[in-house]
């Protein structure tokens, strides 16, 4: 009776929270709906263009039939992620934390990447508890109705951060290859100087000619020389690289830019000399990994190889010992 109970019990809150969903996915889909004419006037808007531009149309439309389906529903997903991103759900879907996160995250469109960061998280975090409810019904693992609160829960919560952990792992990959790309930043730089070009044709020449090597730091100073072109000052357009990076020398150089390019003067010297401090610390934190890396071979070694030895070199000795006790048992 108590089991009967517990599972009635399990099965109501099961319901209840796949009714909460339910009622989340048609507020998601009446969303949809409304969205839906404006995506279909911009399918027929740009089917238009396609046939003015080829004048034939038919095989260009033919070819874009199922890629026009996945872009109508990814205009779909973005619209419906713009809305969420701006309606009351907004701070708890994306806070400013997760902002900045996809800020830094070096998407090619800030707008749609928060976007559809948000249409992840909202559907993650609905999908997940559903699924560990629905498993829980299928092979009833759990029978307590706390235990199905708690799977719930588990699954919302997993379902929630999932998208941040994955943005926030971006973005130490980008700050790694930044760091990895900054002396060689300062050496073009101190070589562009030292010709005679100007700190803007020297990021101009490093965002056209040298995007290839330096794909992160290219694309920041692509980002603030576009800011300081709208007309924000040097130091607020590199602000974004000094301070979103968490790296120190990369905010050294980026106030050292902002000094010539306010007050002026030779900036060769200085960037030599920031260049060989930044190889000296580069190469002592490559001594101390490879210190690290001796003392864990240590202990490999110990596991792996100390037992080998032992065998040869102490084999003989401890089969003549106990050959010896065996006969002395003999006797």
């Amino acid at each position: 009776m108590d089991h009967f109970l517990s599972w009635n019990v399990s099965t109501v809150l099961a319901v209840a929270l796949m009714l909460v969903a339910a009622a989340l996915l048609i507020l998601g889909l009446s969303m949809t709906r409304r969205l839906r004419g404006q995506g279909r006037s911009r399918q027929v808007v740009d089917q238009a263009l396609a046939t003015r531009q080829n004048r034939g149309g038919t095989p260009a439309l033919a070819e874009e039939g199922g890629q026009g389906r996945l872009a109508a529903a990814a205009r779909a997903a973005d619209s419906f992620g713009k809305r969420l991103s701006e309606g009351k759900l907004a701070d708890t879907l994306m806070a400013a934390e997760d902002r900045k996160l996809v800020d830094m995250a070096g998407y090619a469109n800030p707008t749609t990447a928060r976007a559809r960061f948000v249409v992840v998280r909202f559907g993650l975090a609905v999908l997940f508890p559903i699924a560990a409810i629905a498993l829980d019904l299928h092979r009833n693992l759990i029978a307590s109705p706390l235990g199905v609160f708690v799977a719930a829960f588990l699954g919302f919560a997993i379902g929630y951060m999932l998208p941040k952990w994955f943005v926030r792992r971006r973005v130490k990959r980008r700050q790694r290859l930044a760091a990895d790309e900054l002396p060689l930043l300062i050496d073009l730089l101190r070589l562009l100087q030292g010709v005679g070009l100007s700190i803007d044709q020297s990021m101009q020449v490093l965002i056209k000619e040298f995007a290839q090597v330096l794909p992160v730091l290219s694309h920041e100073l692509r980002l603030a020389s576009e800011l300081y072109v709208r007309g924000r000052t040097r130091e607020q357009s590199l602000a974004r690289l000094a301070a979103g990076f968490d790296n120190d020398d990369l905010s050294a150089i980026c106030r050292l830019i902002a000094q010539v390019d306010q007050h002026g003067g030779a900036v060769q010297e200085p960037l030599n000399r920031f260049g060989e401090r930044l190889r000296d610390k580069r190469r002592l934190e490559l001594k101390e990994k490879v210190g690290k890396t001796t003392v864990k071979m240590t202990g490999v070694m110990i596991v792996t190889l100390l037992p080998a030895l032992l065998i040869v070199t102490g084999g003989a000795g401890f089969i003549a010992v106990l050959r010896g006790l065996s006969r002395m048992g003999g006797m």
